[in-house]
């Protein structure tokens, strides 16, 4: 075990320099672990340049590398030519330098992430964010990142421009005019050559809320992002150069970055990447493009088992074939054994279970195949150490709960954030996950360790959706939990007190939260309450709301959304 990649760090390739000086001081990282042959990378190397020129290289420039609902379809080669121009527009004209944060916002298109990869090329530091980030959400996170440069799809422009970013300079794509960043590149035809980067230099900077609602810049260098291919992807989900790969998480999530991106490229694959991938549109794209590895979260799974069992009931042929699937991935919620064991028995495949983190990248726990073992998570990837602990990091007996710790080739290094501390304990990541180890050695999931609501898939932090709500005149305060919810896992649930005479109307709350933040995570019930629970020196008792709705005949029937 190689537990010294604490220090002495490579001299790095950024002329701006924000990234590596804000990374944590190096006693607040975790021990890093490169114990396999893989996970030993060059002192120089570029992930972009690793994941499009190299691999065009390995297996032909030919090969399909993206596809598009639409049915374009773009070979190693045209790929590296239109990433290679999108290069030279970024540091030739719009005075990109390495080390400059770049933020990437618009739907899930292939342009979206040839624009990720030409950010790699170029030395400098993507900063992805969700299309449907609002303008208050895109402010903080450039300003907590010091972004100055934007790429971001014509359609997606609006709530950039209402953030009014100071300083940024913003250039659209997929619009038009002789400005738009297509219109430049196409005039530059010319190989681009990727920046000798360091493997430790910052290759991108992805944000999770936390449980505080202020969102946290995770910083990865370009060796972790081969390291999560090497890990999860080489060893666990073992693609091949004729797989198709699609999925529903946007490229502004690491699950959908590493599973729509990173993985496919790696292994010489191809990549269908939607706009809209909910579970009916994947089924769709299944059926119609030959997809062969999904990533979604297990809400979808069990969407598109209801939609196949619909189909099968009402048609003596079903619409959807998804015969060409041969890998499902599950990530972001815990699967349940129940949906697990339904997909099997409807589809014959089982489903790929994992948990991961933004801090540490991807899946650092999963199992594939005859390992899989329903209700479990798995066991630790290949090239990746975990177990189960106390509060005093005391590694605990099988089957007591416990803080999940995990270390591996990849870390959490926040960006200058005193969390660090919270995360990194006693040289390993804690997760903030509850889990219990069996004797066989598999993970098994019991809950969030905090105050974070897990639904369908998404992270929302309860007190970043209280910020919003107390942004409204009329409340006076709120709470925000998560109830259990059969379908997502948890609900998003506001416990709400007005100001005197203010009509308690749910939709009306639900509607400026929405114009607040990220529409999932409005909440999707509110209740109304004459005063939050409270003990008598004041603190709030959340478990009592979580326990269900308090002294619901203070208050009109709660407000829900579907």
């Amino acid at each position: 075990m190689d537990a010294s990649g604490t220090s002495g760090l490579t001299p790095s390739a950024h002329t701006d320099t924000f990234a590596r000086d804000h990374l944590p001081p190096v006693e607040q990282w975790p021990a890093l672990v490169r114990d396999r042959p893989e996970l030993h990378y060059a002192p120089r190397v570029n992930c972009g340049a690793e994941l499009l020129d190299h691999t065009a290289a390995r297996f032909g420039a030919d090969r399909p590398a993206f596809r598009s609902g639409s049915g374009e379809v773009w070979s190693y080669g045209e790929l590296r030519r239109r990433v290679d121009s999108l290069a030279h527009v970024l540091t030739g004209e719009l005075g990109v330098v390495p080390g400059n944060r770049v933020l990437l916002r618009g739907p899930t298109t292939p342009w979206l992430a040839a624009c990720w990869l030409a950010v790699m090329k170029a030395g400098a530091v993507a900063v992805t964010v969700l299309a449907q980030h609002r303008p208050h959400e895109l402010a903080t996170m450039c300003e907590i990142a010091e972004v100055r440069h934007a790429l971001c799809d014509a359609r997606s422009l609006d709530d950039l421009t209402k953030a009014g970013i100071a300083g940024q300079s913003v250039t659209t794509y997929g619009g038009e005019g002789p400005d738009d960043l297509l219109s430049r590149a196409a005039a530059h035809e010319e190989p681009y050559e990727a920046v000798d980067t360091a493997a430790d230099d910052v290759a991108l900077i992805a944000f999770t809320s936390g449980t505080t609602g202020r969102p946290k810049g995770c910083m990865h260098f370009h060796r972790d992002v081969l390291a999560i291919a090497d890990t999860f992807a080489r060893h666990v989900l073992k693609p091949v150069p004729e797989d198709v790969f699609a999925g529903s998480p946007p490229l502004g999530f690491t699950f959908g970055l590493g599973g729509l991106v990173i993985f496919p490229l790696r292994a010489g694959a191809s990549t269908l990447l939607l706009e809209q991938a909910g579970p009916k549109q994947l089924l769709a794209a299944v059926t119609e493009h030959r997809v062969s590895v999904v990533f979604t979260a297990p809400t979808a799974y069990r969407t598109m088992l209801d939609e196949l069992a619909e189909h099968s009931e009402h048609t003596e042929h079903s619409a959807y074939d998804i015969s060409s699937l041969r890998r499902c991935v599950s990530a972001g919620e815990n699967l349940p054994a129940a949906t697990w064991q339904a997909w099997h028995e409807r589809t014959g495949h089982r489903i790929i279970n994992g948990i991961g983190a933004t801090e540490l990248l991807h899946i650092f726990i999963s199992a594939a195949d005859e390992a899989i073992r329903p209700g479990t998570t798995g066991r630790p990837v290949p090239g990746w150490h975990a177990r189960v602990v106390d509060e005093a990091g005391r590694t605990l007996p099988d089957g007591e709960p416990g803080l999940l710790a995990v270390r591996g080739p990849v870390g959490c290094r926040y960006l200058a954030d005193p969390r660090q501390q919270e995360y990194v304990r006693h040289g390993w990541n804690v997760t903030g996950d509850t889990y219990v180890r069996d004797p066989d050695g598999c993970f098994r999931y019991v809950a969030r360790a905090d105050d974070m609501i897990i639904s369908a898939g998404y992270n929302i932090a309860g007190p970043e959706v209280e910020e919003a709500l107390l942004r409204h005149p009329d409340v006076v305060e709120t709470a925000v939990v998560g109830l259990p919810d059969e379908r997502r896992g948890q609900l998003v649930a506001a416990y709400v007190v007005l100001r005197a005479g203010a009509p308690r109307d749910a939709g009306r709350l639900q509607e400026f939260v929405r114009a607040e933040l990220t529409p999932y995570k409005c909440p999707r019930e509110i209740v109304f309450l004459d005063a939050l629970p409270r003990t008598a020196t004041g603190k709030l008792q959340r478990f009592r709301l979580r326990a269900g709705p308090v002294d619901r005949e203070q208050e009109p029937a709660p407000g829900t959304v579907e």
